[in-house]
């Protein structure tokens, strides 16, 4: 089987891991500062705040923003459920924006429209690994109190008009999962230019507590306050040793995901009913994912039967995502019904993730464009 992602992991990585087992720290130690001025220094930000997943990082950004029930956050139609998940964990109420059918990124025109006396924050999730059109979403936002929040979960290492993703939205949320571009096995990262948003969500991960036990150790003392109700969303030393080490490779392995979507691209060019989506040409693509969709007018087959064609040739197709509010929970607690983004719903029935990490060979790669061709003669 062709896995969609992989991750990789080599002798250096493990090396870096041994060596924090065998530290005294295994938790909240020195890995963790290091790895988030290194992520941060990567991306351009001042700040980071090391947590336990993207989904945590996600959460972490609602509470810094102070997120309450009756809140609306505007969210993309299309995107995994934490995007607009966070948002429920803190009371506020999502509230679904179409996406442009080229890119599947959050379509401002749409924003516009959702957009209440009640709007807290938008969250600009970069799909696939493009950044969203983060100007456009700040001019909407201007002068009515309104926070942007980048799901760049997808695009660490992304550029919009010259910027790096990561310094584009209030704060900039990201995930260390295996399929990811670095992985430190589950884990995630806040990053900001706002000191006090940063020790906030460091006080969020930590229990709601004013302090952590390395913290503590150095200044000699034993009280703390819990002043006010978090989570434990820490990320180990150990987890943050591998991230670091992973780091070193981040730039290299941007570059060969780049090169493996541009040969699809080339090799696509001529297939009538697959269509790539499209890279706007003032950003740069992370390409967490390589998208296409299907012409099915073009097709004798659906969508679904295209998935069976690829996994029965041992490859690991995928669909990022369904319409968030399509999931039952949305649909039962919030009562969403179909036809509220009509380019996400169209978009839905046609996406096909197909396999994108840098070590995919060529040979598998045109393993993967004939057998999608092949569909042209299945019925």
């Amino acid at each position: 089987m062709i896995p969609y992602g992989r991750q990789i992991i080599g002798d250096e990585d493990i090396a870096s891991v041994t060596e924090a087992l065998r530290s005294a720290w295994l938790t909240t130690g020195p890995r963790v500062g290091d790895f988030e001025r290194a992520f941060a220094e990567f991306c351009g930000a001042n700040e980071g705040v090391a947590v336990n997943s993207g989904t945590a990082a996600l959460h972490a950004a609602m509470r810094a923003l102070n997120i309450r029930p009756g809140d609306e956050v505007i969210v993309p139609a299309i995107t995994f459920a934490a995007s607009s998940n966070a948002a429920v964990y803190e009371g506020g109420t999502p509230v679904f924006a179409d996406v442009e059918p080229e890119t599947l990124l959050i379509d401002p025109a749409s924003v516009n429209q959702k957009i209440t006396a009640r709007t807290r924050a938008i969250v600009a999730v970069d799909y696939a690994g493009q950044p969203a059109d983060h100007d456009a979403l700040r001019a909407l936002a201007a002068g009515r109190g309104i926070r942007i929040i980048a799901d760049a979960c997808h695009a660490p290492g992304a550029t919009y008009k010259g910027r790096k993703v990561g310094t584009l939205a209030d704060l900039s949320t990201f995930s260390f999962h295996p399929v990811k571009h670095l992985t430190t096995c589950e884990g995630g990262m806040v990053l900001t230019d706002d000191a006090d948003l940063a020790a906030h969500m460091r006080r969020f991960r930590n229990h709601g507590i004013d302090s952590d036990h390395r913290s503590r150790e150095t200044s000699g003392t034993f009280s703390y306050d819990m002043v006010e109700l978090g989570y434990n969303y820490r990320l180990p030393d150990v987890q943050c040793a591998l991230g670091i080490a992973q780091l070193k490779h981040l730039q290299d392995w941007l570059d060969k995901r780049q090169a493996i979507a541009a040969r699809y691209d080339e090799m696509f060019a001529d297939v009538p009913f697959v269509r790539p989506l499209a890279t706007r040409p003032d950003r740069t693509n992370a390409y967490h994912l390589y998208v296409i969709r299907l012409d099915l007018g073009r097709l004798k087959v659906d969508r679904r039967r295209a998935f069976d064609h690829l996994k029965a040739a041992g490859i690991g197709a995928n669909v990022h995502y369904a319409p968030v509010y399509h999931h039952s929970f949305y649909r039962e607690r919030f009562g969403y019904q179909p036809g509220l983004c009509p380019n996400a719903e169209a978009a839905y029935s046609e996406i096909l993730t197909l396999p994108m990490f840098p070590t995919l060979s060529e040979s598998d790669q045109d393993y993967v464009v004939r057998t999608v061709t092949e569909l042209k003669h299945l019925s």
